[in-house]
């Protein structure tokens, strides 16, 4: 082959090639627009839709009767109700055996003490007798006389002593136990309050309730087990306890209940309902209804047929009953509105992940 033709081959060549960039060049603008605008076909479809100022929820939802129906969404009406406040605390159950201890000391040193007023009236009559005589002609001489008045005074000095003693057992059994049920145990003929306690009939409990709630003697204590709900006794108002609970801060209060399930020393817990003044007026939220996000606890309420709003509940107040289980609301929610029951975590999920894809663009 000549100079001359591997010359024009090799120009040809490097034509070529550059013709080909050339093309690559040209034709990189209009892929990338043209895949672009396919992208843009392609949009994804979301369920959330833009909040108003009127939701007064944290986002609202647009999801299609049809698509309703296919992903199982439920809702369910809320129901007026009332609702009493309670104040909820814990308490033991006390064994009365210091109480009957103390007693049943008290008891004997009113006995000595009886026995010392009848020695003292026989000794007081015999000093009389003795200072008759001895002022008689001396007819009884006077160390007798003055031995008789020695064993007089010693008498009385026992029964002050044995009446000190009496009032110190008394003291101390109010200090311990208060003064009503000083009162009742220092009785010397046993009362039916007592009487039902000593044949564990009742039981003395000691409750701890919260400084700022006093208690009102005809309301009953709802008792139960720590932990659980289930009703073990009505406990009744007894007096105020002079000593506090180690172990609960607070007030402390003598409450008296059946004894059928309840053992000295048992830990019970206890429920006071407020009067009746302080009843409020709410709705239940089901606990089905209730999802649960950063911590807080949310529901789905359902606004004309294809709206779901989010709205941040209360669970302050718990509520168990054989009828309806949740959280009792007063603000926010009221009779009539339609709570998501079934299916409120896939809508929860959804606004989720439609965050995620706003992030993901940003």
């Amino acid at each position: 082959m000549s100079r001359k033709a591997t010359i024009i081959i090799a120009l040809q060549a490097i034509v070529i090639v550059i013709l080909f960039w050339f093309a690559v060049f040209v034709g990189k603008d209009e892929y990338e627009a043209a895949h672009s605008e396919g992208e843009e076909d392609v949009e994804t479809r979301t369920l959330v839709a833009e909040n108003t100022n009127t939701s007064k929820g944290a986002a609202t939802l647009h999801l299609p009767i049809a698509s309703q129906q296919q992903s199982g969404i439920k809702t369910s009406q809320l129901q007026a109700t009332q609702h009493q406040s309670a104040t909820a605390s814990f308490g033991t159950v006390e064994t009365i055996d210091g109480l009957i201890e103390l007693r049943a000391r008290y008891l004997a040193t009113l006995a000595d003490a009886h026995v010392l007023r009848t020695s003292i009236a026989s000794a007081q009559q015999n000093t009389t007798r003795l200072r008759l005589l001895n002022q008689d002609d001396k007819n009884v001489s006077d160390r007798v006389l003055q031995e008789a008045e020695a064993t007089l005074n010693n008498e009385k000095a026992k029964l002050d002593a044995t009446s000190t003693l009496a009032n110190g057992i008394r003291d101390n059994m109010r200090q311990i136990w208060g003064t009503t049920l000083a009162n009742i145990a220092t009785q010397k003929v046993e009362s039916g309050d007592l009487q039902i306690l000593l044949q564990s009939r009742e039981v003395l409990l000691k409750i701890t309730l919260p400084f700022d709630v006093t208690p009102n003697k005809s309301t009953l204590l709802q008792i139960s087990q720590v932990g659980t709900q289930a009703p073990l006794a009505k406990a009744r108002f007894v007096s105020e306890a002079p000593q506090a609970d180690s172990t609960i801060q607070g007030k402390t209060y003598f409450y008296r209940a059946p004894a059928k399930n309840l053992r000295a020393g048992m830990r019970v817990s206890a429920r006071l309902e407020a009067g009746k003044n302080q009843t409020t007026t709410g709705v239940i939220v089901p606990h089905e209804a209730v999802v649960w996000y950063a911590n807080q606890a949310w529901v789905y309420q359902k606004q004309g047929s294809e709206q779901f709003i989010r709205r941040l509940i209360s669970t302050e107040t718990e509520i168990e009953s054989e009828t309806i289980s949740g959280w009792y609301n007063t603000t926010g929610l009221v009779a009539g509105d339609e709570l998501v029951v079934s299916g409120a975590q896939l809508l929860l999920s959804e606004e989720l992940k439609y965050q995620i894809k706003n992030e993901n663009e940003d």
